[in-house]
């Protein structure tokens, strides 16, 4: 059992209770950046000893990007919206954190019923991979302001990268590079249309934008 890949999972679940109670969209954002530095880690914590230069690297860009220029630019995009909370969920967070708590026994329910090759040697990977997953779709049905929506997108992502790492490894580094450049231009993209739309309309309630059909 590698206990340091499930000491990160472990903080990478309480990270997504937190997402599920914050109304603050700087806080949201903050979350979000550790659960990026956490995922930078993995690869680290699976390998041990003696690190390839490879795995190193990925590691290096994957902090880099999700901990780093992702909450920039989403901060960055916060400022200029000029909007600081999430005041109307369409779901209540106390109710939010109850679905929380409902997807992870979900999840370790379909843990138990589903045989997966877990490389990293961990127990908690396929269980905290569901629910990072089902935290990053709720965030991106449950709430109304786009910033909050992209950073669902975030870790839905999350999610399925910590899924990967339960059933394959020796990923080419290209294919994870071409990845992380591709949330890199969608997160680039989202930033730019959360800003044009809160220069247009004065908000970024995505829920609003319904109103423009027709």
């Amino acid at each position: 059992m590698n206990h340091g890949v499930d000491t990160l999972l472990v903080v990478m679940l309480l990270s997504c209770f937190l997402l599920l109670g914050a109304s603050r969209l700087a806080a949201a954002v903050r979350l979000t950046a550790v659960q990026g530095f956490m995922i930078g880690l993995l690869p680290l914590a699976i390998e041990g000893g003696e690190l390839p230069l490879r795995v190193a690297i990925l590691a290096a860009l994957i902090a880099a990007l999700k901990a780093g220029v992702f909450p920039w630019l989403l901060m960055r995009t916060v400022r200029a919206a000029r909007t600081t909370h999430e005041d109307r969920p369409l779901i209540g967070y106390g109710l939010s954190m109850l679905s929380g708590v409902a997807a992870v026994g979900a999840a370790f329910w379909l843990d138990a019923r589903l045989s997966f090759s877990q490389d990293s040697g961990a127990t908690l990977v396929v269980p905290v991979a569901f629910s990072v997953m089902a935290t990053g779709l709720f965030l991106m049905v449950g709430r109304r302001t786009a910033i909050c929506q992209v950073l669902g997108y975030l870790t839905l992502e999350n999610g399925i990268y910590i899924f990967g790492l339960a059933l394959v490894s020796g990923i080419p580094m290209l294919i994870e590079l071409g990845v992380l450049m591709d949330m890199f231009v969608a997160v680039f993209v989202m930033g730019i249309a959360i800003y044009r739309i809160s220069r247009e309309f004065d908000h970024i309630d995505a829920a609003q934008l319904t109103s423009l059909k027709g």
